[in-house]
C-alpha cells in the first residue's frame, strides 16, 4: 500500500508540470522565489548572486551521472556540513534515496524529448510521521557560472544541489540550514529513529568491552540499513572548523560510509585464521582533508592487508575526503555519534520485526487544567499530569522497548529570531493493570523510566520493561509551550498503544439507574505468604482475582508455590460503598480450579493505608485454618475521582 503524501504549500508536482507543458514555459516557483529573501534573512549576500538553470551552467545537465554515490557531494559556501554528511549517508542506500527522490527517471532530463522539460522537480521528506512532497524550480544560486552551495564533483550532475534547494524551502531559506544536526537530516530523509551517544565520558575510550559492544551494535545497525554520522565537538566558537594535529576538523560533521572487520595477512591454509581489526570508514563532506593517523590512505599499516582485501574495502589513495581508521582511534578522537536505525516493521523479513505504536500529538496551553496539555516536566508537580498521556502494554515477562520522541522542526522560525529546539523528554509510569483513564496524581504510581531532557529534535530511549501496563508522558521541560510532536514506540509483540483521552468515566443514562461512581479505590496486592493447600506441602499453582461490584481482574498464575510475589495493582470506580472489595486466592486445576481463601475489604479509609498483612478466610468469613495463609495488601481511596 502506497504511503500517503502531503503536499507542501498545496503544490501538486504533476499538476504544475502539466500546466507548464501546456503553456510551453519553464516553472517558476512562487512559493520560493529566485531572490535574496530565499537565500538570507539576517544579512545581504556578499556577492551578486545569479540564479541559473542547469542548462545555463553546462551543456548536458543530468539529475544523476553514472548513478548516485556518496562521493558526489561537496559542501560549498554554506555552513551545512551536517546536511551534506546526511546526503552522503543517504546515497549509500538505494531504497532510501529513491523515497526522497521519487520517480527519479521521470524527473531526469530526456535529450530525446527536450520540449518535455519544464524546469520543475520534487522531493519528499519525513515530517512528524508524514511524508511531505516539496516542489521546486531548477533555478540555483551561482557566482560566475559556478554553484555556490552543495554541488557534485561532476559539473553536469545536479541531484544534490536540487535536493538542497528543496530542503532549504522546507526550512524557509538557505541561511536556515547554516548549522544543524546530521541526525535531524537523516530522520527527515528516512523516518529513522535517531539515538545520540556521547563518547566524551571516557567509557568507550578505556573500556575495551564497552568499545567492542558498541562496534558490534554499529555493525548490526549498518548491515540492517541504518545510517551513522559523528562529529568532534569544538571546545569554543573560536575552534570551529579548526584542524587538529590528526587532520580532523573540530565542530564538523562526518558520515560513516562503511564498517568492517578487516583481516590482516594472507590465509596460508584453506581453514587458516587471520587477525581481524575493527575498522570504520569516514567521509569529510568537504571532499578533502583526511585522517593523518594510523591506517590513513598512505599508512604503512596497509601493507599488512592483502591485495584482495584492499579491493573489497575499495581503498583509494587520494585526497577525496574518505579515509579508514581503527574503531579504537575513532572512539578516542570523536566526541559524539548519531545512530539512525531503520526499525524493521515488515513481517516479510529475515531480521527481527518490531511492532510499532505511533501518535502525532501537540502540547497545547489552556487555562482549564483539564484541557491543558502543556504541563512541563516532572519537576512541575502541580501541572505534570496535564501533559498528553499514552498507554501501552508489555505482554511478555520481559520486553525491550524502543521509544522515540520528536518535536516539530523549528528552523522555519529562524527569520523571526527563534528557531532553537525546545528541551523535551518523557516519563514512563507503570500503572494499574486495568487503568482506562488519565492519571491526575502521583499516588501509587511507579516511575519505570525517564528519558534524558535535551534540546534536541529527537529523544531516544531503549528500556527493558517487565510485564504490565504503562503510560508514557511526553513533555517539554517548562510548562506552557505549544508545539507538535511525534511519539513512536517499538515492542517485540503488539502493545495496544493508544492515547488516554478521558479523565473519568462518562456520565450516561445508566447512571440514573445505577448511580455515578462516588469513590475511586486503588488496590495493590503485593504477595501471598505461607499458603499450604490441604494435603500439599510443596504449594500449588496460585492466582488471585480482585472483585469490585461487577468488575473483576485476574492475575497471572504462579507455579507450584506457597509464597508468591504478586505485585498486582488495580483501580476501581465504585458506586456502592457498602459492597466490599474481595481478593480471592485460587489454585489452578486441570478440570476445576480450587478456591483457597479470600480477604474482604469492606470499610476503606480516605487516607492511604500502609501495606498490611491480612489473614485469608473462607467464603463464609471463617478463618481458613486448614489452609492458613496471609496476603499483603495496600489500599488507597479517594472521594475525588480525579485524585488517582
Amino acid at each position: 500500500m502506497a504511503t500517503p503524501v502531503r503536499h507542501l504549500k498545496n503544490q501538486d508536482y504533476w499538476q504544475l508540470k502539466n500546466e507548464c507543458r501546456k503553456a510551453g514555459r519553464l516553472f517558476e516557483d512562487p512559493e520560493f522565489i529566485a531572490a535574496d529573501e530565499s537565500l538570507f534573512y539576517s544579512k545581504a549576500p556578499p556577492h551578486r548572486i545569479e540564479w541559473k538553470r542547469p542548462g545555463e551552467l553546462c551543456d548536458d545537465p543530468h539529475l544523476f551521472v553514472d548513478g548516485i554515490s556518496h562521493h558526489d557531494l561537496h559542501q560549498g559556501k554554506l555552513g551545512n556540513c551536517w546536511f551534506v554528511a546526511a546526503c552522503s549517508c543517504l546515497a549509500l542506500r538505494k531504497t532510501l534515496w529513491k523515497k526522497v527522490i521519487p520517480e527519479s527517471k521521470k524527473q531526469e532530463w530526456n535529450p530525446k524529448r527536450p520540449h518535455s522539460y519544464t524546469g520543475i522537480f520534487h522531493f519528499q521528506f519525513w515530517c512528524l510521521g508524514d511524508w511531505v512532497d516539496v516542489v521546486i524550480d531548477d533555478r540555483l544560486p551561482s557566482i560566475d557560472g559556478d554553484l555556490i552551495y552543495c554541488h557534485s564533483n561532476v559539473k553536469n550532475e545536479f541531484w544534490s544541489a536540487l535536493l538542497e534547494k528543496a530542503y532549504a524551502k522546507l526550512a524557509g531559506s538557505y541561511e536556515a540550514l547554516d548549522g544543524g544536526s546530521t541526525a535531524d537530516a537523516i530522520v527527515d530523509f528516512t523516518g529513522a529513529v535517531a539515538e545520540s551517544i556521547d563518547l566524551s565520558d571516557g567509557k568507550f575510550k578505556i573500556n575495551i568491552t564497552e568499545q567492542t559492544k558498541l562496534f558490534e551494535e554499529f555493525l548490526k545497525v549498518y548491515k540492517r540499513g541504518g545510517l551513522i554520522c559523528c562529529h568532534l565537538k569544538a571546545p569554543s566558537s573560536r575552534d570551529m572548523e579548526a584542524v587538529n594535529p590528526m587532520g580532523l576538523i573540530k565542530g564538523h560533521a562526518y558520515s560513516v560510509t562503511d564498517i568492517k572487520k578487516v583481516s590482516l595477512g594472507e590465509k596460508t591454509l584453506c581453514f587458516g585464521k587471520t587477525t581481524k581489526v575493527f575498522m570504520i570508514r569516514m567521509r569529510n563532506p568537504w571532499g578533502k582533508r583526511e585522517w593523518r593517523g594510523a591506517w590513513n590512505d598512505e599508512s604503512e599499516e596497509w601493507k599488512k592487508v592483502s591485495k584482495s582485501e584492499k579491493g573489497k574495502l575499495g581503498l583509494t589513495v587520494q585526497n577525496d575526503g574518505e579515509f579508514w581508521m581503527t574503531f579504537e582511534d575513532w572512539c578516542n578522537n570523536f566526541t559524539h555519534v548519531d545512530v539512525c536505525r531503520m526499525i524493521n516493521t515488515s513481517y516479510l523479513s529475515q531480521h527481527k520485526t518490531w511492532e510499532k505504536g505511533e501518535a502525532q500529538g501537540k502540547w497545547t496551553n489552556n487555562a482549564d487544567a483539564l484541557l491543558n496539555r502543556s504541563g512541563g516536566c516532572f519537576n512541575y508537580k502541580s501541572t505534570f499530569f496535564q501533559n498528553p498521556q499514552y498507554m501501552f502494554e508489555v505482554t511478555k515477562e520481559d520486553d525491550e522497548v524502543l521509544f522515540s520522541l520528536q518535536q516539530e522542526d523549528q528552523r522555519i522560525y529562524k527569520k523571526f529570531g527563534k528557531g532553537d529546539s525546545f528541551i523535551i523528554g518523557f516519563e514512563i509510569l507503570k500503572v494499574e493493570q486495568n487503568r482506562q483513564y488519565r492519571i491526575h496524581k502521583m499516588q501509587g504510581q511507579e516511575r519505570a523510566a525517564s528519558s534524558p531532557y535535551i534540546n534536541l529534535r529527537s529523544i531516544f530511549l531503549r528500556k527493558a520493561l517487565k510485564k504490565g501496563r504503562y503510560v508514557v508522558i511526553p513533555t517539554t521541560f517548562h510548562p506552557g509551550v505549544t508545539y507538535e510532536f511525534n511519539l513512536r514506540l517499538f515492542t517485540d509483540v503488539p502493545s495496544n498503544f493508544r492515547e488516554l483521552v478521558q479523565d473519568k468515566p462518562s456520565a450516561t443514562c445508566w447512571n440514573f439507574l445505577f448511580g455515578y461512581p462516588k469513590r475511586v479505590s486503588q488496590v495493590l496486592v503485593r504477595s501471598i505468604e505461607g499458603l499450604y493447600p490441604q494435603g500439599k506441602t510443596e504449594g500449588a499453582d496460585l492466582y488471585i482475582i480482585i472483585k469490585c461490584e461487577n468488575e473483576s481482574v485476574r492475575s497471572e498464575v504462579h507455579k507450584i508455590t506457597t509464597n508468591a510475589v504478586i505485585d498486582m495493582k488495580v483501580l476501581f470506580y465504585r458506586r456502592k460503598m457498602s459492597l466490599p472489595i474481595s481478593i480471592q486466592v485460587w489454585g489452578r486445576k486441570i478440570m476445576c480450579d480450587q478456591f483457597l481463601g479470600q480477604v474482604l475489604l469492606a470499610a476503606l479509609p480516605d487516607d492511604p493505608v500502609e501495606e498490611q498483612s491480612l489473614q485469608l478466610h473462607n467464603k463464609d468469613g471463617r478463618a481458613a485454618q486448614e489452609m492458613p495463609g496471609r496476603i499483603n495488601v495496600k489500599v488507597v481511596s479517594s472521594d475525588d475521582l480525579l485524585e488517582l
